[in-house]
């Protein structure tokens, strides 16, 4: 009987594994959301980033630009701008006017602008947490975890538009106690930029020190 009851047990826990490993309803909205994404040719947002510490009791918001095609993104925030084209990597500091150029190297990035949109294709589970209001608006809300155990993010939490599909926000939770939550203020689909968009323009920079790592 004792055997029968840990055989009974084992099986709940497998069943419960796999039924968070692949929620149907939490894939069909994160299919539908990636494949409106990935029909851009190239998308344009405003956003904000709020850190939250509990244990430094800290709580602060910074605003930034983002413009995405493909595996190509350029991202200004805080002061940065950082400029991937799929290749090199430029990371241009205003206060130093300084800009450090490195290789691409996707392994190493822990989550890219470009990848949130596709996140939960390979190494996460995911599961559907319901249904909430997020600035007036009804939004899906799915959590992810990923598979590697010592990744630092322990979860991120997607908040999808039951009306469109469209990411409203998002949030990474770390387990050094952080939670980083990002929200769109301003999204732009398919706008026209100009063909050098992707890449570090040094005569726009007078006087920039540059810094090649590769």
């Amino acid at each position: 009987m004792k055997r029968f009851f840990s055989f009974l047990i084992a099986l709940m826990t497998v069943a419960q594994f796999a039924s968070a490993q692949k929620d149907p309803k939490a894939e069909q909205i994160l299919d539908a959301m990636s494949k409106k994404y990935q029909a851009m040719k190239a998308f344009k947002a405003t956003f904000s980033q709020t850190l939250e510490s509990q244990n430094a009791k800290v709580k602060e918001t910074i605003n930034g630009d983002i413009t995405v095609s493909g595996n190509k993104f350029r991202l200004a925030v805080a002061g940065q701008e950082i400029i991937n084209n799929g290749t090199t990597i430029w990371t241009f500091m205003k206060k130093e006017n300084e800009v450090n150029i490195s290789d691409n190297d996707p392994d190493e990035q822990e989550l890219t602008p470009n990848q949130i949109y596709t996140l939960y294709k390979k190494g996460y589970k995911y599961n559907y947490s319901g249904e909430q209001k997020l600035g007036g608006e009804t939004v899906h809300v799915i959590d992810m975890t990923p598979e590697d155990k010592t990744n630092q993010v322990f979860k991120v939490r997607m908040f999808i538009s039951k009306k469109d599909n469209s990411i409203k926000s998002w949030q990474m939770f770390r387990k050094n106690g952080n939670r980083y939550v990002y929200t769109i203020k301003k999204f732009s689909p398919n706008p026209v930029l100009p063909a050098n968009h992707f890449a570090f323009d040094k005569a726009k920079y007078k006087g920039v020190k540059v810094v090649d790592l590769r």
